[in-house]
């Protein structure tokens, strides 16, 4: 049995991705930093509805210690990690000269240094060992084009981009592929501060006229970790609709 590493998994995508990976036969490891009650209670649901073990960490991503523990967990209970998906990320709406450091070192530490340190774990601990494996990071249409009032955002998950394209060069020849996923427009718990009026904006700029699901990410993931994509390395894949050609 393969084992998922998915950070950030208690969200609305990334407990999507929790399911889609059980769902494809794979031990789940539940990551989360503020709600282990949650975590655990994902992890049952997986177990009870698709007969997969699954269980959670706890850590601090953008702390680089706390990042080692967790792997430390992940090393004596499963002993080896198949793919990895940063999920993890944070968001916020603020004009840039409003952006604090504290805000801008957040939003970095989260959303670039925590996948950061999650890859150099996994690759120098499991991946590359081993000569196989997959990474996907979850960057942002906002990654690719830039958002108006996201300067820290858009920064930050631009760096994942940059990240994931150099990664997948460096380690290719050791039979490892690292791809990432730039969502468009999602429903989750991070468009709870939009009305109703900018979330119907935002669908009128979707070509498809609909927004996304976590369902739909999720999908894309889990074919950019199975042996379907096992030629695809290195890539950027949109999945907004079309609102990003």
């Amino acid at each position: 049995m393969k084992n998922v590493l998915i950070t950030g998994a208690t969200g609305g995508i990334g407990s999507a991705l929790a399911v889609a990976f059980a769902k494809a036969g794979c031990r789940v490891i539940v990551h989360t930093n503020s709600k282990p009650q949650k975590a655990r209670q994902l992890c049952d649901i997986l177990t009870e509805s698709y007969g997969v073990e699954a269980y959670s960490v706890q850590a601090d991503i953008s702390d680089s210690n706390s990042v080692g523990k967790m792997f430390d967990q992940i090393s004596e209970r499963s002993g080896q990690l198949s793919f990895l998906v940063n999920n993890a990320g944070i968001a916020q709406q603020k004009l840039f000269t409003d952006i604090t450091n504290e805000d801008w070192s957040k939003m970095r530490g989260i959303n670039l240094d925590g996948a950061f340190f999650c890859c150099r774990e996994a690759l120098k601990r499991f991946m590359l060992p081993n000569h196989s494996g997959a990474i996907v990071n979850i960057s942002s249409m906002w990654g690719q084009v830039g958002a108006s009032c996201e300067v820290h955002y858009s920064a930050a998950k631009a760096g994942i981009i940059g990240l994931s394209k150099a990664l997948a060069k460096e380690v290719g020849l050791s039979g490892i592929r690292v791809n990432c996923v730039c969502p468009g427009v999602v429903m989750t718990n991070m468009m709870k501060d939009f009305d109703e009026t900018t979330v119907q904006g935002l669908r009128e700029e979707t070509p498809l006229n609909t927004l996304g699901t976590p369902k739909d990410i999720a999908e894309a993931v889990v074919f950019l970790c199975s042996d379907k994509a096992k030629f695809i390395t290195g890539q950027i894949l949109g999945v907004n609709g079309g609102f990003v050609i």
